[in-house]
């Protein structure tokens, strides 16, 4: 067993590593472009990884600024086929609906991910943190939800 060989990274690791800088460093114009180049790795759990892994880090910046309806738009055409990635879109507009307070509902909240509803029991919508405080899907959440009512005086 050659020792230098079983220290290198699989090449489906490096690859990961790569997209990922890649990702953080495109430009807006080529954001799409590069999204499906990375689908179209030949290993595709490890590339949804990597876009899932991006569209969390640009949605976390994006979802109160006015260019994100033209963003999301723009990813969900290009992951189209991938449900995990589309249902993270609509997640991510989910909770850029109940963090701005524009029209949500709550079966919509209440059939989203424990992420999503983790991420909002953290928030501070307090029509959000009573229907998580009463139905979210694990204790957790609920807990979550219970203390920001409880800071908000609204519990």
């Amino acid at each position: 067993m050659n020792t230098e060989d079983s220290r290198q990274e699989p090449a489906e690791h490096a690859r990961f590593a790569a997209y990922l800088v890649e990702l953080e460093q495109v430009a807006d114009a080529d954001e799409s472009g590069l999204v499906g180049e990375v689908l179209a790795d030949p290993d595709p759990v490890m590339a949804r990884a990597a876009v899932v892994r991006h569209l969390d880090r640009r949605a976390a910046r994006l979802w109160c600024e006015p260019g994100w309806e033209e963003w999301g738009e723009a990813m969900a055409r290009v992951v189209t086929g991938h449900p995990f990635l589309m249902r993270r879109l609509q997640e991510w507009s989910l909770f850029r609906a109940v963090a701005l307070r524009l029209p949500w509902h709550r079966d919509d909240l209440l059939a989203s991910s424990d992420w999503l509803q983790l991420k909002t029991a953290a928030g501070t919508n307090p029509e959000a943190l009573r229907v998580l405080a009463g139905s979210g899907r694990t204790k957790r959440i609920r807990n979550t939800a219970r203390t920001g009512l409880g800071r908000r005086g609204t519990g």
